[in-house]
């Protein structure tokens, strides 16, 4: 259900005035799609439940400050969201610091064949195995799209690491997803 120009108005005024039906409109419409964001960013579910729920107090002590005119609603609340998942964890991320210099992270191959077999699901879980650093880096940069030096600003790391985190993220996914055994199982769980 997506909301009209003339909705978006009418709710972005009811959340100013303080009216709680608004509000209510607000987190419910945009919920699940925040929680999903979230989960992708956290390990637990009760985490990214907590995130959302700070993200939404965020949206709506600041939502004077949504401009229309500058973007969707949805993209506003999405940014605020992320940024809520990453500053929650934030100090719990532990960073390799070496710089990667390595210009080309996409030069390795996925068979379609193992694509081909996977669900969204179980690439979604996969993804939460993952270092927490090397999996928010992940989610960043392949799924939101973010590049390494939005990345490196946000989390106050070099844009080396990024590549670093990013590359060793395709690279411990491309050998769970093509284990003989489909076993979706980390081998290496050492701390980054």
């Amino acid at each position: 259900m997506d909301l009209s120009k003339k909705q978006v108005t009418k709710l972005v005024e009811g959340c100013i005035g303080n009216e709680r039906t608004a509000q209510e409109t607000l987190y419910r419409h945009f919920y699940a799609q925040m929680l999903r964001i979230c989960y992708r960013y956290l390990k637990t579910k009760d985490l990214a439940q907590e995130a959302v729920n700070e993200g939404f107090l965020k949206i709506f002590q600041h939502i004077k400050t949504y401009d229309a005119q500058k973007g969707d609603l949805g993209a506003w609340v999405c940014t605020i969201i992320i940024r809520t998942a990453i500053d929650y964890n934030r100090k719990e991320l532990k960073f390799f610091t070496e710089d990667y210099n390595d210009q080309d992270t996409d030069e390795y191959f996925i068979d379609p064949d193992i694509l081909s077999k996977l669900y969204a699901a179980d690439l979604l879980k996969t993804i939460q195995q993952l270092p927490d650093a090397t999996r928010v880096i992940f989610n960043l940069s392949v799924i939101d799209g973010y590049s390494h030096k939005e990345i490196s600003t946000q989390l106050n790391i070099t844009e080396g690491t990024s590549r670093w985190h990013l590359a060793d993220g395709k690279k411990k996914l491309r050998a769970w997803l093509a284990s003989p055994d489909n076993s979706l199982q980390p081998t290496d769980n050492t701390a980054i």
